[in-house]
């Protein structure tokens, strides 16, 4: 007969494999978080770029299926219960999108023309875009290529 010991390893091991222990962990951490959170203190007003910001790590997030992260962030940043619309999100950045490019995450876009608006600093954590276009107005019209699983 196993100890109990030995059936807490087990137990470990499996739930590590299917990944299910960090998802626990996680929702621990926020439910902790929830608790101790003093909903009587007012948070401060949440910037226009702060909303930006958390709205693009939230779509990261959501698309990576961490959503007991995003749970937190929305309820440790005052961040709507509702997402914002993408379009919004679209407008509001500049960007301009091709069809590829809206089956990822914005934050996957802005990262992208980062890495590979200056070409001899170009990482390799993400693939070269051909179609990377860089307007001559440097706030507006940003143009890049989604990252594709077979380029990463």
């Amino acid at each position: 007969m196993a100890t109990i010991t030995e059936l807490k390893a087990v137990l470990t091991d499996t739930l590590e494999k299917r990944g299910t222990l960090g998802q626990i962990k996680a929702r621990i951490r926020a439910e902790v978080f929830n608790a101790l959170d003093d909903q009587s203190e007012p948070r401060p007003s949440l910037s226009h770029e702060n909303l930006l910001i958390n709205e693009l790590i939230r779509e990261y997030l959501e698309f990576n299926k961490y959503k007991y992260a995003s749970s937190v962030l929305t309820a440790e940043s005052g961040q709507p219960e509702v997402p914002l619309d993408r379009e919004f999100l679209v407008n509001e950045l500049n960007i301009v999108e091709d069809p590829n490019s809206r089956s990822v995450p914005l934050l996957y876009g802005i990262i992208n023309q980062l890495l590979h608006g200056n070409e001899e600093k170009v990482c390799n954590t993400f693939p070269r875009a051909p179609s990377l276009q860089v307007s001559n107005q440097p706030t507006k019209g940003v143009k890049w290529a989604p990252l594709r699983s077979q380029d990463a």
